[in-house]
């Protein structure tokens, strides 16, 4: 599907210019909650790290489309558009532009090395912070070069000015020296042409009643990076901003929503964290360009995700995976003679700062057994023969009866102290998540959980703590405010439990608060307003999949 229009205009405060695989962005966002006055060119290799500070003209106005980047002033303009994942060409027309090192002090461990190259007379910026290069070469026009060479804190980099334009590559130690026959707007019908390949793949039922459905897609298309480092296949990353990893959770949701058009690259997102599962079958909390980290653990959700992605290319390798993942559960996670597992800490739940661990932080959750049951009833599904399938089924009914008699009070669930075994209850909205098992719950457990999601239920969507809580925050984390992923979970049990209208609802606020307030981090439960990171592929990914269902859902109604 190609549309004639321009594509979605968008703010750069709130979503970085990218290119699918490439590893840097232009965003005036240069660390956590830290925005500058100027554009950069920022990476993530090793990182989120400002490397060239962009500054046209004074006065010039900014406006940022997926395949093109612009700036004006009266009747001159900038532009920049990606050729490659590594390599963006500029051009300017009647407005000049400084093109400068992000970190005006240089020593011999921090700050970008400028120099002039003898080779093919371009200047190259070396950067220590990302181990990487960056080079100008000038394509056409006139440059100076401000304080090549130099140490201390003078100003570094080129000036442009007049009718120019230059290539901007990222590279390792060398490569041969740029050369191109491609023109300036043949870049840019490129790159748009690969950004609606991808939107009409990820979203072909794309139409006014999904007016925020293309932008979601850039978001997950600019989000992508190319193999390297601890990256070992093609990874959508959380965000080009701040949050510039991959959780051993989020990956799952943005797998389901590129399944349907973009099985490779959806098997990819599914299989990275597997690429580094350690001995005991556990999955590292996250993984970036340069570091994996496995203090933390995320809930088991990956049984779940396998009902909503296609077929896995090899089962059997899938099967291996799953096992040892939920073996590590079953074995490292399970006190002597206890029957359900345990998290050791909020943050292996994903829901870090929950109320229901206020009182201690090793708990067994009704959420983690019910994430299990799931998972083993996918093994059973996978299983190479009867005997195999037998046995998972087994261990399923025990895990699910034993959730019910253990965690269930006999209006509610409640979590219980691993060590201590005092049970508690609190006002989070994690305690309703066993609604993800639908219809294997009995029936009044199942109208119990229905009534206590209504109650988290706001204008906007479902709050993480109740909005009466003494212990609710409006930007408290996951003591308050909307999140993708919980929305996603219960929204699909809530379907499968036979509550198909206040799924609906559900859907619909949060695909309605998407489109109002883009694709944050998490919303103020009350006024919808985004906050933290606003750039987050699992938010994207939330609206893509809710969309997909609830347009689906209106052809055969």
């Amino acid at each position: 599907m190609r549309s004639s229009a321009p594509g979605p205009v968008f703010s750069l405060r709130e979503i970085p210019f990218s290119h699918h695989g490439s590893w840097f962005c232009f965003s005036p966002v240069v660390a956590e909650g830290t925005y500058a006055d100027e554009v950069h060119l920022v990476s993530h290799q090793t990182g989120m790290h400002p490397i060239l500070k962009v500054v046209p003209e004074s006065g010039a106005a900014v406006t940022a489309t997926p395949h093109r980047l612009s700036w004006t002033r009266d009747e001159g303009r900038i532009d920049l558009a990606y050729e490659s994942a590594d390599t963006v060409r500029v051009r300017g027309l009647g407005l000049g532009l400084r093109l400068l090192a992000a970190d005006p002090v240089l020593t011999p461990f921090s700050g970008p090395y400028f120099y002039r190259d003898p080779v093919d007379g371009s200047y190259v910026f070396t950067v220590y912070q990302t181990g990487r290069r960056y080079r100008i070469t000038v394509l056409g026009g006139q440059a100076e070069p401000l304080g090549t060479q130099a140490l201390g804190a003078a100003e570094r980099g080129v000036v442009l000015s007049g009718d120019w334009e230059i290539a901007v590559e990222e590279y390792e130690t060398a490569r041969a020296p740029y050369t191109t026959t491609t023109s300036f707007e043949q870049v840019v019908t490129a790159a748009r042409a690969e950004f609606d390949a991808f939107t009409a793949a990820v979203a072909p039922w794309r139409g006014d009643r999904t007016p925020a459905a293309e932008l979601a897609a850039y978001v997950l298309w600019s989000a992508t990076v190319r193999p390297a480092g601890f990256v070992t296949r093609p990874a959508v990353l959380m965000s080009k901003h701040w949050m510039d990893k991959v959780w051993s959770w989020d990956h799952c949701f943005n797998a389901i929503a590129l399944g349907a058009g973009l099985p490779g690259l959806a098997w990819d997102q599914y299989r990275l964290p597997f690429d580094h599962q350690d001995g005991a079958g556990a999955l590292p909390d996250s993984v970036t360009h340069s570091e994996v980290l496995h203090n933390f653990v995320k809930p088991p959700i990956h049984g779940w995700a396998l009902r909503h992605l296609p077929p896995p290319p090899d089962p059997a390798d899938t099967y291996r995976l799953l096992e040892r993942w939920t073996g590590f559960w079953l074995t490292a996670r399970r006190a002597p003679g206890h029957e359900l597992p345990h998290y050791q800490h909020g943050n292996d739940s994903g829901w870090d700062n929950a109320t229901t661990f206020d009182a201690e932080r090793v708990v067994e959750t009704a959420d983690l057994a019910a994430f299990l049951v799931l998972q083993l009833r996918e093994l059973a599904r996978l299983a190479p023969g009867p005997d195999a399938a037998a046995r998972w089924t087994a261990q399923a009914d025990r895990m699910r009866d034993a959730l019910l008699a253990e965690l269930w009070d006999g209006e509610r669930f409640v979590a219980r102290g691993a060590l201590s075994g005092r049970t508690r209850s609190s006002s989070s909205l994690l305690e309703l998540m066993p609604i993800v098992l639908g219809e294997e719950l009995p029936q009044p457990v199942r109208a119990a959980l229905a009534a206590g999601i209504e109650r988290h239920l706001t204008a906007f969507g479902l709050a993480t703590e109740l909005p009466d809580s003494p212990h609710y925050q409006d930007d408290g984390y996951w003591r308050g405010p909307i999140w993708a992923p919980s929305t996603v979970l219960i929204e699909d049990g809530l379907r499968r439990a036979g509550y198909p209208e206040l799924a609906d609802e559900i859907s619909a606020r949060f695909r309605a608060l998407c489109e109002k307030s883009g694709f944050a981090e998490n919303f103020d439960a009350r006024t919808g307003q985004g906050l933290r990171d606003r750039a987050y592929t699992w938010t994207a990914a939330a609206y893509l999949i809710l969309s997909a269902a609830h347009e689906r859902r209106g052809r055969t109604t």
